[in-house]
């Protein structure tokens, strides 16, 4: 029996395109600009975000890591959301391996900060305060619905930034979901950033890596602390090879993840003991919990679901995270909501 599994976008595997983009790619040694693939990904990837440069990274965590670093000393301090990726689910690298100091606010329910608190939250030039440097925001927002981020209001943090002296950094994992959520191209969704991060390994279904773009200035110094960390590769174009045909291929089919998570909530909907939450989905994820009289919890759920070869995350102990992706056939959200039902049932 197939196993359905809507954990995450990260479980994607490669397509068989992709796979043969990898087995004949033409490679080069990447920490010397000579892979062909890779520096067509980077350029690529820098144009579809409207950049000058692209970084081809190992990962989206490294692609925030290098980034804060390449924009902040040590002492440095930079603005993010207490529901960030970078916050939460990074390894507390950049404090860790930068000393980089992070100034955490609310985020709200849409993955926004609010611009007054961006603002209150900017240290005065005193010398007991480490030096605001940097502001960062999601976009999607993973950890408020998979919310993307409009173009108004990321050119509205932009301005702040700006106005302050300040850089704007993007965590654009899920970046082309919002442009396809939106109605907007991505390039209009990172123009007012200083810099952007995106993952191919997510709803790309890439098998590895991710690409940071900016400046030629910012990608230069980016790529030096890329070698500090240990993610300066050699023929990388092999993996490089899957996320070009991920940008080609899976890119424009993102709004089919979007709607098999409409129908996937529709069906949801429609089992007493689950209650979604407002606007779910806004992209490709959605989130629901379990109403109080259900005497189970999430992780108990999402163990019976296991037995019926369906997985969920549990983001808590009453909260539920299903998302979306390439493998998901329509057919595989009735056998979801099939599945919920007699888990409810037994």
């Amino acid at each position: 029996m197939k196993t359905i599994d809507l954990r995450s976008d990260t479980i994607t595997k490669p397509t068989p395109k992709m796979r043969e983009a990898m087995a004949s790619a033409k490679v080069g040694d990447d920490v010397y600009r000579e892979d062909p693939t890779v520096n067509r990904l980077e350029e690529i990837s820098a144009d579809l975000l409207g950049k000058e440069a692209g970084l081809f990274l190992p990962s989206g965590t490294m692609g925030n890591l290098a980034a804060i670093l390449a924009h902040c000393g040590r002492g440095d301090e930079v603005i993010l959301g207490d529901l960030a990726h970078t916050f939460l689910f990074e390894a507390g690298g950049i404090s860790a391996l930068g000393g980089v100091h992070p100034h955490t606010i609310p985020n709200q329910a849409d993955g926004t900060l609010r611009l007054e608190d961006i603002e209150n939250a900017i240290r005065p030039d005193d010398a007991h305060f480490p030096p605001t440097r940097l502001i960062t925001l999601e976009n999607t927002h993973n950890r408020c619905g998979g919310s993307p981020l409009t173009v108004e209001y990321t050119q509205q943090v932009g301005d702040l930034a700006r106005k302050q002296g300040l850089k704007l950094h993007l965590d654009g994992a899920r970046i082309f979901n919002a442009a396809v959520a939106l109605g907007v191209e991505p390039a209009e969704l990172t123009a007012p950033v200083d810099s952007v991060t995106f993952c191919l390994s997510k709803g790309l279904a890439a098998p590895v890596g991710a690409v940071l773009c900016g400046s030629e200035e910012f990608i230069a110094q980016a790529r030096r602390i890329r070698k500090q960390l240990g993610g300066g590769m050699r023929q990388a174009g092999i993996i490089a090879a899957a996320g070009i045909v991920a940008l080609e291929t899976i890119l424009p089919r993102l709004g089919e993840d979007h709607a098999r998570a409409r129908l996937l909530a529709h069906r949801l909907a429609d089992i007493p003991q689950l209650q979604l939450e407002p606007d779910t989905p806004a992209t490709n994820m959605v989130y629901c919990a379990l109403r109080e009289d259900v005497p189970l919890d999430a992780p108990q759920v999402a163990e019976k679901l296991r037995e019926h070869s369906v997985l969920v995350g549990a983001t808590s102990q009453r909260r539920f995270r299903l998302v979306t992706h390439y493998w998901i056939e329509e057919a595989d959200v009735e056998k979801v909501s099939a599945a919920f039902e007699e888990v409810f049932s037994a």
